[in-house]
């Protein structure tokens, strides 16, 4: 009887093929269970052939490899090599001398970023009496130098630093002024954060999220948000596709523009509800599901929403479930007058700058680890709850202007954002520990859409800015 045979931490396992169809990925669903960010949750099958078996990729996020080739479906020879996302198998016609592999003796993972995956115990055997032992395979996600030595990190935030100043080289080649918003929108993306941009048509909005995604070689899709719009335009679809040599249809994943590394969603709020929550699954948990079926996003995900604040006829208001998803809300304002003439200097000639990469995906996915690494005292974690807590009319030490002006005030997720914002914004000051001064920084764009003024507010021509401001005057940090 046929069987796979593959390699774990070094061990060799095997798996044997009793069933007409097995299943390979990270889902519980699969008989197979990988654990690899690089896979998705049914990533293909092996399925009984006349001649032994074939492999089916199931439209898996980076595709099943066969003797280094790429495909959609074949049949397996003895001593082919299927690569299923960073994991190898090998296939076998013969009968298996060694027992089946048994779960509880494949090595412990003890990375604490694996993604979670159900115990092999929650996998049901299906009817036709499947597999007697779920092989679960587990692999370490795909990041790089995930055991760097102390003097590694700092050697990293350093760079993070460099990469910066090298950043902003670049970027002012095409955007001319906006340092706090270009600083916003960096620090977002090495926090793994999304930001909202809010500012009136031909501020570069658009042309600063392509600029951007060209420096840091990053995939980069814009959609354009419309009334008909609907959620499959974002995400994907299925269609039905016939093989030409068997001439059997079956249903084929097209993936839609969120598959992307850099997504610039434009005007956002022209789109109904139902359309906006599309993104709320591939937001918060990088990954998209289509017919029951889950599609794993490509790190590093950033979204990039825009609104138009003036013209509100038409639109849609995101809904604060979405809103809260959303680590930034940066207003992007009117340029100074010296920067307004430089603009009209640099964008009436014919002259095209050419942008230079600057940092890789993967380096990016080094510095988003390295971040959540800086370290924060107690003293400012408590001032940054503190600050959170009293943007709640219901607390007791809430100011009288957030009780007269508030409707309802920020929860704990703004307070996990300020404080990574905060580790963001140190390391991309050269530092390596948060300060107060960080904290204030971040908590505008943090909190300004997670405050929901009244209509006193808005009568005494009060906004959540001003909210904000005045509670970042009266709540000090500790001295200590």
């Amino acid at each position: 009887m046929p069987y796979l045979k593959y390699s774990i931490n070094g061990e060799e396992s095997t798996f044997e093929l009793k069933t007409n169809t097995i299943s390979a990925g990270r889902g519980a669903e699969a008989n197979i269970r990988i654990r690899d960010n690089q896979t998705s949750r049914l990533h293909c099958q092996f399925r009984k052939a006349s001649d032994g078996y074939e492999v089916v990729d199931l439209e898996s996020r980076n595709g099943t490899i066969v003797n280094g080739e790429s495909i959609k479906q074949k049949i397996l020879q003895d001593g082919d090599i299927v690569k299923i996302g960073h994991m190898t198998v090998k296939y076998i016609e013969g009968e298996l001398t060694a027992p089946l592999t048994d779960p509880d003796e494949l090595p412990e993972d003890d990375d604490d970023d694996v993604d979670d995956v159900d115990d092999v115990d929650d996998v049901d055997d299906d009817d036709s009496g499947a597999v007697e032992a779920q092989a679960v395979v587990q692999q370490r996600r795909p990041k790089p130098n995930t055991s760097m030595k102390a003097e590694d990190d700092l050697k990293l935030a350093r760079e993070l630093r460099e990469s910066r100043d090298a950043l902003m080289v670049e970027l002012r080649k095409v955007i001319i002024g906006q340092e706090e918003v270009i600083e916003q929108v960096l620090l977002a993306l090495f926090a793994r954060g999304h930001c909202l941009l809010v500012g009136v048509p031909g501020l570069a909005k658009t042309l600063l999220v392509s600029s951007l995604a060209s420096i840091l070689d990053l995939r980069f899709r814009r959609i354009q948000f419309t009334p008909d719009l609907m959620p499959s335009d974002i995400t994907g679809t299925r269609i039905i596709e016939e093989d030409a040599d068997t001439g059997r249809r079956d249903f084929r994943f097209v993936k839609g523009p969120v598959f992307a590394n850099m997504l610039l969603a434009d005007e956002i709020n022209r789109t109904p509800p139902k359309t906006q929550a599309a993104l709320l699954e591939a937001m918060q948990e990088k990954r998209v599901t289509v017919a029951g079926i889950t599609y794993e996003l490509d790190l590093p995900f950033l979204v990039l929403a825009t609104q138009n604040p003036i013209e509100q006829e038409g639109t849609y208001p995101l809904p604060e479930a979405q809103l809260d998803r959303f680590m930034f809300n940066i207003i992007i304002d009117y340029p100074t007058d010296e920067d307004e003439v430089d603009i009209l200097h640099a964008t009436t000639t014919d002259i095209v700058p050419d942008l230079a990469i600057v940092i890789s995906e993967d380096r990016i996915l080094d510095y988003q680890r390295i971040v959540r690494k800086v370290p924060v005292s107690d003293y400012i974690v408590r001032h940054v709850q503190h600050l959170v807590r009293l943007t709640r009319i219901e607390h007791p030490d809430a100011p009288d202007f957030v009780k007269d002006y508030v409707s309802w005030g920020a929860g704990p997720r703004a307070g996990q954002f300020i404080i990574l914002g905060a580790k963001a914004r140190a390391l991309y000051h050269g530092r390596f520990n948060v300060l107060a001064e960080d904290i204030a920084a971040v908590s505008l764009p943090v909190l300004r859409h997670r405050i929901a003024v009244n209509f006193n507010a808005r009568a005494d021509g009060v906004d959540s800015d001003e909210v904000v401001k005045r509670l970042l005057k009266e709540c000090k940090p500790p001295k200590e």
